[in-house]
């Protein structure tokens, strides 16, 4: 057994702490609020966890550069989701004895095996936690084999472990990832969603032991199967209104009408050891913006929390590697608590995200302003929170113009004909660095009595949208080379009256 470290550990920083990162140089789309890496490419969230009084986010990293590349797990934590203290590489790609092939440390899971009931950490470990991960081998500058292995922590996650007798779970495929692992208390054991990408199926297997393997059932092709699935996670979220749950199943795979990327959703009911969704022919997304991926939530919140709270990967495949940004690339979401309505079209997610008021303050509100024409709305910045209610009235568009600086701009537009919100960044600043990038996004989101509400969070280069209390949501990455981040609400073929608009800076 080695520890997987060393090698690679030693050659980062030690720990860096804070929320704006003020250690390193302002880079001009480094987010406030938002989660980046000190430097260097990430991806997916993984092994998202809460465990010992703090928050674990890891993460696909490369330590070695600013595009995708030496897959390794990064490792930061937080006692409030959004002040992170960064911590030494946790889970490094490695190297075959003989040194003919390499392990990628692709995305996975991690859990506390209370009491080390698994045995995999020394003995008289209280807390053991476990990281379960795809390896992904290559050979010659080809990929070999994906299959899932294991690593172990006695010290709270700090230090990683190889598990001596890896895989535990091998298909002898090139396509076979990304394990979602948790405790399922009815049945006193441990469940793994874990996906067969290609055949656009989830695969649901059990183990006592965290070591031995059973497959239960599986499930899919189902939904969209425009590309191939990735990332799969099987949580319970509570009904609104109710004390009832329901069990839902998220892949990351593409977004049929808009053909990009996206993450799809599926409700219905898991007896322990096959889910059913409720229907067979519904196709949900959780985020109908081109920026939002690989979100996964947090094992083991505190039971005193009911809503299950997810973290997502703010980028696209489509231009991921040549997003404008250094000497990082890539960020991850504002984390969202979730839960299930129970509409007449069936069960819907809700997506807020966790709350910020420890971070902000307000510098404008505005109440019962009617706009019929482009109106400055007072304020500048480029990281803040804005919460609006809107009376659409007789207008025909109605909207708020962000990050405005001249002709520069991303517009956020409700169209009251068609109900539909829609996010334009193709005026939005660097877009010619992707003939992928430009683009206007739109979704339906029907009027309540008459009004639009909307919360947004802007910060520098990351616009998430939050419609009718997260009915409905769009997360957009944005690149100005301009940053006056002027604000000016606007109204086309008719007056619409803002009962209420508050900004707050985020600090």
């Amino acid at each position: 057994m080695k520890i997987l470290t060393l090698k690679i550990a030693l050659l980062l920083t030690t720990a860096h702490f804070s929320l704006a990162q003020p250690a390193l140089k302002a880079e001009e789309y480094r987010p406030r609020y938002h989660f980046t890496p000190p430097k260097n490419w990430i991806n997916d969230p993984n092994g998202t966890i809460y465990a010992n009084g703090e928050y674990h986010l890891f993460y696909q990293h490369n330590p070695f550069g600013n595009e995708w590349g030496h897959m390794s797990w990064g490792h930061a934590t937080s006692k409030d989701l959004i002040r992170w203290q960064h911590l030494p590489l946790a889970i490094p790609e490695f190297t075959s004895a003989d040194g003919k092939s390499q392990t990628a440390i692709f995305s996975g899971s991690t859990v506390v095996d209370k009491n080390n009931q698994s045995g995999l950490c020394p003995v008289g470990t209280k807390d053991c936690m476990v990281a379960i991960y795809t390896g992904n081998v290559s050979a010659g500058g080809k990929q070999t084999a994906q299959y899932q292995n294991l690593a172990y922590s006695a010290d709270k996650g700090r230090t990683w472990t190889e598990y001596a007798h890896n895989p535990v779970l091998d298909l002898h495929t090139k396509e076979f990832r990304d394990p979602n692992v948790f405790w399922y208390a009815p049945g006193r054991k441990w469940l793994m969603a874990v996906i067969k990408p290609t055949d656009h199926q989830a695969a649901f297997y059990e183990s006592v032991n965290l070591k031995d393997w059973k497959l239960l059932s599986l499930f899919g092709p189902m939904g969209d199967t425009t590309r191939v699935w990735e990332c799969p996670a099987l949580f319970e979220v509570p009904v609104e209104g109710s004390s009832a749950k329901k069990w839902v199943l998220t892949v990351s795979s593409g977004h049929r009408q808009k053909n990009y990327l996206a993450m799809q959703y599926f409700v219905g009911d898991f007896d322990g050891k096959t889910f059913t969704p409720q229907r067979q022919n519904e196709i949900l997304y959780v985020d109908e913006g081109k920026d939002f991926y690989a979100g996964i939530p947090f094992n083991d919140r505190p039971t005193n929390r009911r809503k299950p709270i997810m973290i997502g990967w703010l980028n696209d495949w489509e231009y991921a590697n040549k997003i404008p940004t250094t000497p990082f690339k890539g960020a991850m979401s504002v984390p969202r608590e979730l839960s299930l309505q129970n509409t007449p079209q069936g069960y819907r997610l809700v997506q807020t995200p966790i709350s910020l008021a420890a971070f902000r303050k307000k510098v404008t509100t505005i109440t019962n302003m009617t706009v019929d024409k482009p109106t400055p709305l007072g304020y500048a910045g480029e990281s803040y929170e804005l919460e609006a209610t809107i009376t659409v009235g007789s207008a025909k568009k109605v909207g708020i113009r962000l990050l405005k600086s001249g002709a520069e701009e991303s517009v956020l537009t409700y169209d009251t004909a068609t109900q539909t919100l829609s996010f334009d960044r193709t005026h939005s600043g660097n877009v010619t660095f992707s003939d992928r990038f430009p683009s206007i996004e739109s979704v339906r989101v029907a009027p309540q009595n008459g009004r639009l509400k909307l919360h947004l969070l802007v910060d520098k280069s990351i616009i998430e949208i939050f419609a009718n209390d997260g009915q409905r949501v769009m997360t957009d990455l944005v690149f100005p080379t301009k940053h006056e981040g002027n604000i000016e609400l606007f109204s086309d073929g008719g007056a619409a009256v803002f009962d209420a608009l508050t900004v707050w800076e985020v600090k």
